[in-house]
């Protein structure tokens, strides 16, 4: 059985998400960041990691990534060939160096960096994440998922990075991109992984 471990509310409800898509059972270790607890499994100490018997994987889209290897009957992870890799792993690092990079400085100024060293980030990240939701509309086009016409880990990466962006009330102009997250986020897979853990109690 794997082991999910992660704080609630935190990136580890990509991690549960994936898991469920995937049909796997699992545990989900509650551990704070940067806790004993954390650090003893990755040496940065933050979570969320994935313990798949001796194995130990950290970063959430790494994670996703070698569980839609691992699983690849259940066809979540890329299309074949070096293209098809290629193709995944240029949006896994658009998700998370791009699209993401607005939400989580937004983030970290207003609750987890020492109080003496926030500012107010908010007018940037807004600008930053109005020009990366175009860009995932250009990257999107008329394709029902990022991959085609089959739901994959990128959107797991994606979806749950929409779910961040909608809670932290960051407007999204593009009707595509919300018809987007509109599917993802209503998976059932989804709403048993934020049960499970993936969100805050």
């Amino acid at each position: 059985m794997y082991k999910a471990v992660g704080s609630r509310g935190s990136r580890v409800s990509r991690v549960l998400w994936m898991l469920e898509e995937l049909g796997q059972p699992y545990e989900f270790v509650e551990v704070k960041l940067r806790s004993p607890e954390a650090y003893a499994l990755n040496p940065s100490g933050k979570v969320p990691v994935l313990i798949d018997g001796e194995l130990t994987v950290t970063d959430s889209a790494a994670i996703c990534v070698y569980l839609a290897d691992k699983h690849a009957d259940k066809g979540m992870g890329a299309n074949p060939g070096f293209a098809g890799r290629a193709e995944m792993d240029s949006w896994m690092h658009f998700a998370q160096s791009e699209f993401e990079a607005p939400l989580w400085n937004k983030l970290r100024h207003r609750f987890l960096l020492p109080k003496e060293v926030r500012v107010d980030v908010g007018p940037a990240a807004a600008y930053d994440f109005a020009s990366e939701a175009k860009a995932l509309d250009r990257r999107l086009g008329d394709k029902p998922f990022a991959l085609g016409d089959r739901f994959s880990a990128v959107d797991v990466l994606l979806g749950d990075m929409g779910g961040w962006a909608r809670a932290g009330k960051f407007p999204i102009e593009s009707d595509s991109v919300n018809a987007y997250f509109d599917r993802v986020l209503s998976r059932p897979a989804r709403a048993r992984a934020q049960a499970n853990g993936g969100s805050l109690k």
